[in-house]
């Protein structure tokens, strides 16, 4: 077994710089470094929780969509990031303040989770506070052998 401590970052292809970065500025991100963007290298960028994203590009194909999410066909491939958030109901009231789009909510054993979209269609899956995603499909899997 390899010892890992946390996930680094996580990278995210886009294809228009101005509008993913004011997205993701306005979801607190801060830019951090270009490490050579129109070259294709991340820019990097950094939430005051410590989570780290660099977004790469620029995409030369299907600008706007996300093949692995929005096509028939189930290409293999990272398909959304879950984050924990301290509050649901803060989150979700920030999200419709700031004309963000909710493509999607669960809400199991108490844990609310809403989904929202990037301006290139990257899923962002906002999990409030309560068990872990992983922990509640574990349990919902056990409680369905029994």
């Amino acid at each position: 077994m390899l010892e890992m401590s946390h996930v680094d970052h996580v990278g995210i292809r886009i294809s228009d710089r101005e509008r993913a970065v004011a997205f993701y500025e306005l979801l607190g991100f801060e830019m951090i470094a270009d490490g050579g963007f129109d070259a294709g290298h991340p820019l990097v960028m950094l939430h005051p929780a410590g989570i780290n994203i660099n977004l790469l590009g620029p995409a030369t194909a299907k600008a706007g969509e996300n093949v692995l999410m929005d096509e028939k066909d189930k290409f293999p491939g990272i398909t959304h990031i879950a984050i924990k958030m301290k509050s649901a109901e803060d989150t979700e009231a920030f999200v419709k303040a700031n004309g963000i789009a909710i493509t999607g909510r669960r809400e199991f054993r108490g844990t609310k989770t809403i989904f929202i979209r990037d301006p290139d269609r990257n899923v962002l899956e906002l999990v409030g506070p309560g068990p872990s995603v992983a922990e509640l499909i574990a349990e919902h899997v056990h409680s369905q052998e029994t």
